[in-house]
C-alpha cells in the first residue's frame, strides 16, 4: 500500500554528515518522479538552501511564516522549471541573514511552541489542501528547538549520520532521548562511508552491523564519493548526473519511502 501525504524530516546530531545534499537530492528525485515536492531549509542556524539555489531576496521567508506574520503560500518558491520530469519542486527557504540568524538564536520556549503549532498546520495547509505529496524538513543538527519541532511534525525521520566516534555514540543518544520518546519512525542514513561496500556479502554485513548498532531500519549505506565533495553543492546529482553511483543510491532511498518500505 502506498500512502502519499507524508512529511519527512531529516536531521543529525551533528553537522558535516551531509544532511542538506541528501535533503536537497531527495526532493529532486521525487520531483523528477512525477511528485509535488516541498523542501523546506529548518535550519536557522545555518541556513543553506537560500544560496544553493541562488537567492539573495524572496518575498518572504520561513522565518516570517514561523514568526506568524505571513502566510506560507507567500514563502514557497516554484523551482519545477529547474527540474527535469512532469513533477512539481516548491522551496522554503530560511533567511541566511546574520540579523536573521541572531533573531532565530533568541527566540524564548513560547516563541517555539507557536512556530511549533505553525509547523503542525502544514499537514493542513499543503498535504490536505495544496496538495503536496511530500514535505522534506532539512533541520538543524542536534537538539536546538527547531530540530525538535521538525521531528515532533513528521512522519518519518531519516537520520544521516557517519562512523565518526563522536557521531555514532550522540545518533545513539538521539535516538533514545528524542525519536523514542516522540515515537516516531526513523530509519538511518550512513554516509561517506569508507568500508568496501561493492559486494552484495560486503553491504549486507554492513547493514546489519549499523541495525545492532542503533537498533533501527538501515534505509542506505552511501560510499565516501570523492566527486560528490568535489561538487561542494554547486549542482543537484540526481538533476545533472542520474546515472552517478550517488544519485542511484538517492533513488533507490526515494523508491523505499514511495513503496512504505521504510
Amino acid at each position: 500500500m502506498i500512502i502519499l501525504g507524508k512529511i519527512m524530516a531529516v536531521h543529525s546530531y551533528k553537522g558535516g554528515t551531509g544532511k542538506t545534499l541528501v535533503s536537497i537530492n531527495l526532493a529532486a528525485t521525487f520531483a523528477r518522479d512525477g511528485k509535488k515536492i516541498c523542501l523546506m531549509d529548518l535550519d536557522f542556524r545555518a541556513p543553506s538552501l537560500a544560496t544553493f539555489f541562488g537567492f539573495a531576496k524572496v518575498e518572504c521567508w520561513l522565518n516570517d511564516y514561523l514568526n506568524g506574520t505571513c502566510k506560507i503560500d507567500k514563502v514557497l518558491v516554484d523551482l519545477s522549471d529547474r527540474i527535469n520530469g512532469e513533477g512539481r519542486l516548491f522551496v522554503g527557504l530560511a533567511n541566511p541573514s546574520t540579523e536573521a540568524i541572531r533573531d532565530m538564536s533568541a527566540k524564548d520556549r513560547k516563541w517555539e511552541m507557536r512556530a511549533l503549532g505553525r509547523l503542525l498546520a502544514l499537514r493542513n495547509s499543503l498535504l490536505d489542501d495544496g496538495g503536496f505529496d511530500y514535505l522534506i524538513f532539512d533541520t538543524s543538527p542536534g537538539l536546538q528547538y527547531s530540530s525538535i519541532n521538525a521531528v515532533v511534525s513528521a512522519d518519518l525521520v531519516i537520520v544521516a549520520t557517519t562512523f565518526d566516534k563522536s557521531d555514532v555514540e550522540g545518533t545513539k543518544r538521539m535516538l533514545r532521548e528524542l525519536y523514542d520518546l516522540f515515537e516516531k519512525k526513523t530509519d538511518i542514513v550512513v554516509n561517506k562511508v569508507l568500508h568496501d561496500v561493492s559486494s552484495k556479502s560486503g553491504k549486507t554485513d554492513l547493514q546489519n552491523k549499523i541495525k545492532e548498532m542503533y537498533q533501527v531500519p538501515v534505509i542506505s549505506i552511501i560510499p565516501c564519493f570523492c566527486d560528490v565533495a568535489r561538487a561542494e553543492g554547486t549542482f543537484i546529482f540526481a538533476q545533472e548526473k542520474p546515472e552517478h553511483p550517488f544519485a542511484k543510491i538517492v533513488n533507490e532511498i526515494a523508491d523505499k519511502i514511495e513503496n512504505n518500505s521504510v
